[in-house]
C-alpha cells in the first residue's frame, strides 16, 4: 500500500486570523494557499495576501500565479495542490493547506465529481451566446435546465454558470447530478483545523481589515487594475473588495464611503456563509486562533 501523505488543513472565515496562526508551522511545513482570489496577480491589498514578513518565514504556494482575467477552478486547484503536496512531502516537510474557499477544500478532500469533460464545440456555442445575450440570460437558461445549480451558483459567477450549462448540453444531465464522492481520498491523511471566533469579534475584525485596506491603497489598486485593461467582468474583479468599485462606476451615485461600507457588509455576509459551509464538514478540530497550545500534542501524534 502506498504511503499516505499527511496534510494539515487550516481554514476559517475571512479575517479570523489564519495568516498569523500559520506561523506556528514555520519550522516544518509549507503553505498551499486555499484562497481562490490570492492566486491572482496585481490584487494584493483587496485579497489580504500575506506580506514578505510572513512568506520569508514560511514558504507559500499558489499565490500570484494567475492573471485577473483568467479562471481558476476547483479542478485547477486540486491538480496543483496534489503536485505540491507530493513535492513538499518529498522535501521532508508537511503540506499545510490554508484558506477560506470551502468549495476548493471539499473537492480536495473528497475528490472532483465525475462530470463529463469539456466539449469544444458546445463551449464555443455557449460562449457566443454569452457574448450576444449577456450573463443574466445565460443564468435564466440555467434556471430552466438545472434549478439546483442555479440556486447554488452565485449570480455573477460566469465560469460556474457556463460550466453548468456546458455539462447539461454535453450529457443531457444537470451538473447537480454529478455529486462529490462521499469518502475522503485515500492518498492523504487529513488533520482538519477550523478557526473560529465569537461573531461580534469576527465582524469587528472584518470592519477593521477593510479600513486598513483603504489605508493601504485599495482604491489605487483597483484603479491600476482598470488602467491595465482588466474589465469589471474579469473573474478577479468580480470578488468582494473589487466588485463594489465596479458598482460605483456603473451607478455613478455612490461615494467611496458607500463603497467602504458595502465591502464591509458583503465581507460579513460572506463570513457567515463560510462558517455555515465549514460547519458541515466532519472530523474538524475547532479552536480559537489564539489556542494553538491546545493542539500541539495532537499535531505531534499526527505528523
Amino acid at each position: 500500500m502506498a504511503v499516505q501523505i499527511p496534510v494539515i488543513v487550516v481554514f476559517g472565515p475571512t479575517a479570523v486570523g489564519k495568516t498569523d496562526f500559520l506561523l506556528h508551522f514555520e519550522k516544518s511545513c509549507e503553505i498551499i494557499n486555499l484562497d481562490s482570489l490570492q492566486v491572482y496577480r496585481h490584487m494584493s491589498v483587496g485579497t489580504a495576501k500575506p506580506g514578505s514578513d510572513i512568506t520569508s518565514r514560511i514558504p507559500h504556494h499558489l499565490i500570484d500565479c494567475v492573471d485577473p482575467d483568467c479562471e481558476f477552478s476547483a479542478g485547477d486547484f486540486v491538480t496543483a495542490a496534489d503536485r505540491l503536496c507530493r513535492e513538499i512531502h518529498a522535501r521532508g516537510k508537511t503540506p499545510v493547506i490554508s484558506g477560506g474557499t470551502g468549495f476548493f477544500l471539499k473537492n480536495f478532500i473528497y475528490g472532483l465529481p465525475k462530470a463529463p469533460p469539456s466539449v469544444e464545440s458546445i463551449r464555443t456555442e455557449l460562449q457566443s451566446r454569452l457574448e450576444r445575450e449577456g450573463l443574466p440570460a445565460m443564468r435564466a437558461l440555467l434556471e430552466q435546465v438545472d434549478n439546483v445549480s442555479w440556486r447554488r451558483i452565485a449570480v455573477g459567477d460566469s465560469y460556474r454558470i457556463m460550466r453548468a450549462l456546458e455539462v447539461y448540453y454535453s450529457s443531457g444531465r444537470p451538473l447537480s447530478d454529478f455529486q462529490l464522492p462521499d469518502t475522503r481520498r485515500s492518498e492523504y491523511r487529513f488533520f482538519l483545523i477550523g478557526l473560529i471566533r465569537d461573531r461580534a469579534e469576527l465582524y469587528s475584525r472584518i470592519n477593521d481589515r477593510v479600513d486598513m485596506m483603504f489605508r493601504n491603497g485599495l482604491v489605487e489598486e483597483y484603479k491600476k487594475l482598470r488602467a491595465m485593461g482588466y474589465s469589471p467582468d474579469a473573474p478577479g474583479l468580480g470578488a468582494i473588495g473589487y466588485k463594489e468599485f465596479s458598482l460605483m462606476e456603473s451607478l455613478g451615485s455612490m461615494t467611496l464611503s458607500d463603497v467602504r461600507e458595502l465591502i464591509k457588509q458583503n465581507s460579513r455576509n460572506y463570513a457567515k456563509r463560510q462558517i455555515t459551509y465549514f460547519k458541515a464538514l466532519d472530523d474538524v478540530l475547532w479552536i480559537h486562533p489564539d489556542s494553538f497550545d491546545l493542539i500541539i500534542d495532537k499535531l505531534a501524534e499526527f505528523v
